[in-house]
């Protein structure tokens, strides 16, 4: 069985949201604290990590050997897949967190993240049913009518329903604005007829919920061509009566994918009103009743959004589980002898200097997605809840400068990041006995998820870098360089700041590069536009891992080497120092790169391909 959930505690977690973040601000709030507590995190976890390793973790290897397949026209998923869903939805692990309704007893995004990660990590391929049904619930809670909401919020939450995203088409995938889908006005103002053609839908079919509600973007018969014409509907995949019975809504499956990884991931291909009698529910404004202009595009994006985050924790999840497999390994595989002493007994590959350098940088990274994801949700608790209207800006602004990094920093690193892990088992990582061959095969399409990481990439510097004339991102930049130039002289990382000075140094030659490009050459921020997502991130990443290992070192001091937690703050301060000093310097290396504006790409005729 290749299948292992590796994760043997929740330390690190508890970490964030009890020592690092200030997160008693979040569970203060009036909707929380009366449930929660971030003294309690270490217990509410201890369950849920429990039943991530005893009744999840066995439905991996159910998916990866039964792959989602079509049947007679009839999807058929891995059988463990539906009594999972069902009972994480009903039991309150899903999408009910979702519920803003006045007096809803829900987990904040900090708390719910921490969940998830050990859900996820237990099954990535399951998660994704219950991550496009919080979203497609979301959106439907945020921009329907009351009577929809009351209509599919319940029956969502609950697991008697599920939800999807449906916006790529065979012709069109990033470029959304070219979708041939359309509405048909009918007698009912609110309700269209739908035909179109989806693909690549994840979560399209499954055979364990009753049915399926797809959050469908086409243009209405007259909108304006391009995004801005485009209008969302709710269309699921079996009408609902207003008493509340169904009827067959023409959406048929016509395939499911099949994939590199993902296999017990329905990935489909449907066809809406292949027999003219597909119906859906308009959400927002009527574009024939608004100058053209659909509303689509704009509630789309939340959800898009909020996967985007989601993709990134599949990604982050992805990489601690096979680096915490690749330790357990390597602690226990013995072969050769130390390098120092050539004549000595055979030793665990633990031992052997490499693997401890592979195994550190998994830490390392594992870490700072960690970091940066937790922190985003902490900042999404805010956005949402906090009083203070400028707080909530504030927050709102965080999110959109890191989303982007979030969803594509851990996803881009992530694919190689498990071949590293891979490496560490030597030719039984090459092996499907073992469960980094899996993890390998799955990671790789969170990187073309919810927008590919060249969108995220053009997202960073085409939108994310201009919000308010470019005062939002400035201000990002500001905290570095304000936490730099506060701890900078911080005894025992002197090396680690002056690398992180280094870098703020050069990120700030490239701001100026880029405002550069974009009236003397524009051409160039797309041909290196992933090259500065990256070195955003990792200027990003390094800031929190400095900032949590200052942290560790006052804990350290605190409570001393006798103290139980030692070797986890140690692990801390080392995870930090190995990527300040062999991932930081890369920064420098990559805005060098950027600025010397190396136009060959561009250059080079198309015909020279073919050579």
């Amino acid at each position: 069985m290749a299948a292992n959930f590796a994760y043997q505690n929740t330390r690190d977690l508890e970490f964030i949201i009890q020592e690092w973040l200030p997160t008693e601000k979040v569970f203060n709030y009036d909707r929380y604290k009366e449930y929660y507590s971030k003294d309690d995190v270490k217990a509410f976890l201890a369950p849920v990590l429990k039943m991530a390793k005893e009744v999840i973790e066995p439905t991996n290897d159910d998916g990866n050997q039964n792959p989602a397949r079509l049947v007679d026209g009839k999807t058929v998923l891995p059988k463990s897949f539906g009594p999972l869903y069902k009972m994480l939805q009903s039991e309150g692990w899903g999408t009910s967190n979702i519920d803003r309704s006045e007096g809803a007893l829900v987990m904040p995004h900090i708390l719910s993240a921490a969940v998830n990660e050990l859900i996820t990590a237990a099954n990535p391929v399951f998660y994704t049913y219950i991550m496009l049904t919080n979203g497609a619930g979301d959106l439907i809670q945020t921009f329907a009518d009351q009577d929809l909401i009351d209509m599919f919020l319940p029956k969502m939450m609950d697991g008697t329903w599920a939800g999807t995203m449906c916006l790529t088409e065979p012709s069109a995938g990033s470029d959304v604005g070219d979708i041939l889908s359309k509405a048909y006005p009918t007698e009912d103002p609110r309700v269209f007829k739908i035909k179109g053609n989806k693909i690549f839908i994840t979560g399209g079919d499954n055979d364990f919920t009753e049915n399926i509600i797809h959050l469908f973007l086409a243009r209405v018969e007259g909108a304006k061509p391009g995004t801005s014409g485009i209008s969302l509907f709710i269309v699921p995949k079996y009408w609902v009566n207003a008493d509340g019975s169904l009827e067959d809504n023409d959406v048929i499956t016509t395939g499911l994918e099949h994939k590199l990884g993902q296999y017990g991931s329905a990935t489909a291909a449907l066809a809406f009103g292949e027999n003219d009698n597909c119906r859906g529910w308009l959400i927002g404004r009527n574009p024939l009743e608004n100058d053209g202009r659909g509303e689509g595009m704009a509630q789309m994006f939340q959800m898009m959004n909020l996967a985007r985050m989601e993709t990134g924790l599949m990604a982050h999840c992805s990489v601690a589980n096979a680096f915490y497999n690749a330790r357990d390994y390597t602690k226990e595989r013995v072969q050769g002898r130390s390098f120092t002493n050539p004549r000595g007994e055979r030793v665990t590959i633990i031992n052997h200097e490499d693997i401890r350098r592979t195994l550190l940088m998994g830490k390392a990274y594992t870490e700072a997605f960690r970091a940066m994801l937790m922190k985003a949700l902490f900042h999404f608790d805010i956005r949402q809840d906090d009083p203070d209207p400028y707080e909530r800006k504030k927050a709102r602004y965080y999110v959109d400068v890191v989303t982007p990094l979030c969803k594509a920093f851990p996803s881009d690193e992530g694919w190689w990041l498990c071949g590293e892990a891979i490496q560490a088992y030597g030719g039984y990582g090459f092996c499907e006995e073992y469960p980094v061959a899996q993890i390998a095969r799955d990671m790789k399409i969170y990187s073309i998820w919810e927008g590919t990481n060249y969108i995220q990439s053009m997202d960073l510097v085409g939108r994310k870098m201009g919000l308010e004339n470019g005062a939002v991102f400035a201000g990002f930049l500001q905290e570095i360089q304000d936490f730099y130039e506060a701890n900078k002289s911080t005894a025992g990382l002197e090396k680690e700041f002056r690398n992180l000075g280094e870098a703020l140094k050069s990120y700030n030659e490239l701001m100026q590069t880029l405002n550069d490009w974009r009236s003397s050459n524009p051409s160039l921020i797309p041909t290196y536009s992933r090259r500065i997502l990256t070195a955003t991130s990792e200027l990003h990443a390094s800031h929190l891992l400095l900032d949590q290992a200052l942290l560790a070192m006052q804990k350290i001091n605190e409570l001393g080497k006798e103290h139980y937690d030692y070797n986890f703050y140690i692990g801390k301060i080392a995870a930090a120092r190995w990527f300040l000093r062999n991932v930081t310097p890369h920064i420098v290396y990559l805005i060098n790169v950027i600025t010397d504006a190396d136009t060959s790409v561009l250059d080079i005729p198309l015909e020279s391909f073919e050579y």
